[in-house]
């Protein structure tokens, strides 16, 4: 009989040894750093097997884990922390090593080392990938206790921080009420995840993401037969993967499908995928050139669902739906509330677009850590918006069209232009700006800045491109950067973002 394992480049460990471990952690964490009930603990981390491991020690107390965008820089991770609360920290060592002056004092450090697949994907020296002298190891703290029982507890799952409109990212967090209020929660994501006992999974995204976070660890609870981590997407080394570990199930991001394509017709050929029996895909919209070419070679195998980390899994969409209707995500998927209203709360007719709002009837609801009035303006009654316009047809299918808010999705990643703006407005040769998304063949959306300078400034796209990089991950740099002496601006004042965007997607269908 095969063992269930989660497997990471050549390493290999059976989902009894991962649970156990889970249950040590759990001991620890509880008796030696007081974890208790919605506590939160960061978890700074690539794709690894103890990511899963500590996310589910974290759980078994009914806490929060918050998984942390590894690309972050020292300053946004500070403000994490911060906002977060968070008691303790658990990460690679190679990621703790760089923000270590930053982490507070009274956050409590666990070093986990950074295995070899993830050395050989990002280059890290052996040294670096050690647990330093005099720092806790997580694999030693945990060794020799007694498993912590599994409890009646509900696990609220993770925290994720998705920015917001004001430039600082916020905690989403589930408020469940009973462990079966959260089981009600997942039950769609679990249907449009294709998740089902014995398939063989295999996560290509990273797991500070949302829905991989959530793919991985129900596909946990699943007891898979294979969960399979790749340190980081490359085209060709996920059809070997998929080959070698006859992978069924895969939960993917459009610009993966685009890498993909992108591969020579003697390396698409060259890889059995035979095995493959569902793919699901979200986090941002896919062209339906892209997902048509998707299935021609792959099979009607492609499926797609709509929501958010605050929403859940809504709207699911199957192949046969994509190709009879072009564009649409799907219809809402059962047990799950979906309207379209206009700007007055008024439902609207058929393939007009309004604001789109949804809701797992019997699952938790969620707040914004820090900001509940953050979270009561996303609602209404009890129905939540994640910021998207859209449209139904007369047979309930819904189709996007814009968002309300400013976010910009590159290549799955949510990135909200203010707290761009907000690091450019921090530069002295700066006197006005404005970002926003532009279209990009492969990523979706790019960002792009529009800048005024101050008066006598002299900066160029790369300096300021060199200045921000200091302040923001450098996936939130703007790929474009122009320059104009003023901006529009709407009789409010503020900037018109939508002069600004227009030209960019002038002829597309989509202007998301």
């Amino acid at each position: 009989m095969t063992q269930k394992a989660v497997i990471s480049g050549d390493r290999s460990i059976e989902l009894e040894i991962i649970a156990e471990a889970a249950g040590r952690g759990a001991r620890l964490l509880e008796e030696s750093y007081a974890v208790a009930v919605k506590d939160r603990v960061a978890v700074l981390m690539r794709n690894d097997i103890a990511f899963l491991e500590v996310t589910a020690s974290i759980a078994r107390l009914g806490a929060y884990a918050v998984p942390v965008n590894w690309h972050f820089s020292a300053e946004e991770l500070a403000y994490v922390l911060a906002d977060s609360g968070a008691k303790v920290m658990i990460g690679h060592a190679d990621l703790l090593a760089r923000v270590r002056d930053v982490i507070p004092a009274d956050v409590k450090i666990l070093v986990v080392p950074t295995p070899p697949e993830l050395r050989e994907a990002y280059s890290v020296s052996p040294e670096a990938a050690q647990v330093p002298p005099g720092m806790v190891a997580w694999e030693e703290a945990i060794a020799g206790l007694v498993p912590l029982e599994l409890r009646e507890i509900p696990s609220p799952g993770s925290m994720i921080y998705t920015s917001g409109t004001t430039g600082k990212p916020k905690g989403v967090q589930r408020v469940p009420k009973s462990p079966a209020q959260m089981d009600a929660t997942y039950r769609p994501a679990i249907a449009a995840f294709g998740l089902r006992d014995g398939m063989r999974a295999l996560i290509p995204a990273p797991l500070y993401h949302s829905a991989p976070n959530a793919f991985g660890m129900l596909s946990l609870r699943f007891a898979t037969e294979k969960l399979v981590l790749m340190p980081r997407f490359d085209p060709e080394e996920f059809l070997a993967l998929v080959e070698k570990h006859k992978i069924t199930t895969v939960q993917m991001v459009p610009t993966h499908f685009v890498r993909l394509l992108k591969l020579p017709e003697e390396v698409r050929t060259k890889y059995d995928i035979s095995s493959l029996e569902f793919i699901v895909h979200a986090a941002a919209p896919c062209p339906p050139d892209i997902k048509r070419a998707m299935i021609d070679w792959f099979g009607p195998i492609i499926n797609e669902y709509y929501g958010s980390t605050e929403t859940g899994v809504a709207v699911y969409c199957t192949s046969e739906e994509a190709l009879a209707k072009p564009g649409t995500v799907g219809r809402a998927m059962e047990g799950v509330a979906l309207h379209v209203f206009d700007e007055n709360g008024e439902e609207v007719p058929a393939f007009t677009p309004g604001d789109v709002y949804v809701r797992i009837l019997d699952g938790a609801d969620f707040t914004y850590h820090g900001d509940p009035e953050k979270r009561a303006r996303c609602g209404r009654g009890n129905l939540i918006s994640a910021g998207d316009i859209g449209f139904l047809d007369p047979d309930g299918f819904l189709f996007l069209c814009d968002r309300r808010n400013d976010m910009v999705i590159s290549g799955g990643v949510n990135i909200y232009p203010a707290e761009i703006e907000a690091a450019l407005h921090s530069h002295p040769g700066i006197a006005d700006c404005a970002v926003f998304g532009i279209p990009d063949d492969e990523m979706g959306e790019a960002l792009c800045a529009v800048i005024s300078p101050s008066s006598g400034g002299n900066e160029t796209a790369d300096s300021i491109k060199q200045y921000l990089r200091k302040h923001i991950a450098a996936y939130k740099v703007p790929k474009t950067i122009e320059f104009q002496q003023i901006l529009p601006r709407e009789d409010t004042g503020k900037i018109f973002k939508r002069k600004l965007r227009a030209p960019y997607w002038e002829n597309r269908e989509r202007k998301i």
